[in-house]
């Protein structure tokens, strides 16, 4: 029986079949408890579930136009906790996009593919890693 608790991620895109697919490939694939959102307004509401990570959508105006946008929501996400990862996901291809959501300490920028749901996962294992290191370095530092 493994003892280690599910890995809680909260996927938040206003792109609703984007979503579900996405949705079932992390259920599918991985130990995860998923919650969906189709806007930033409604990830925030809930925000206090403190998720282990955040895949986030860069635009999510394609419901409502007057809906908070991802760097927005992302500037929330932080200011609630900044131990939060947060993968920024986009269909943008432009290094502007990239570099801003990086400003605003997103972990990552993915761009929507076919191999996106690959990327997500490598990024959610090297979170993990670096998460267990900093944990290391903290436990051999507190006793020096």
């Amino acid at each position: 029986m493994n003892s280690k608790a599910p890995i809680k991620l909260f996927l938040v895109d206003d792109d609703v079949l984007f979503l579900k697919s996405l949705e079932l490939e992390f259920i599918e694939h991985s130990d995860f408890v998923v919650e969906t959102y189709s806007t930033g307004e409604l990830c925030i509401d809930n925000i206090t579930e403190n998720p282990d990570i955040v895949i986030l959508d860069y635009h999510l105006d394609g419901i409502d136009k007057y809906a908070m946008n991802g760097i927005e929501t992302l500037d929330k996400i932080k200011s609630f906790n900044p131990n939060i990862s947060v993968i920024m996901l986009s269909s943008q291809d432009k290094i502007e996009v990239a570099v801003n959501c990086m400003h605003h300490k997103a972990f990552d920028y993915v761009i929507k593919s076919e191999t996106s749901f690959m990327r997500l996962q490598k990024n959610i294992e090297t979170i993990f890693k670096l998460k267990k290191m900093k944990n290391e370095l903290i436990w051999y530092m507190d006793r020096m």
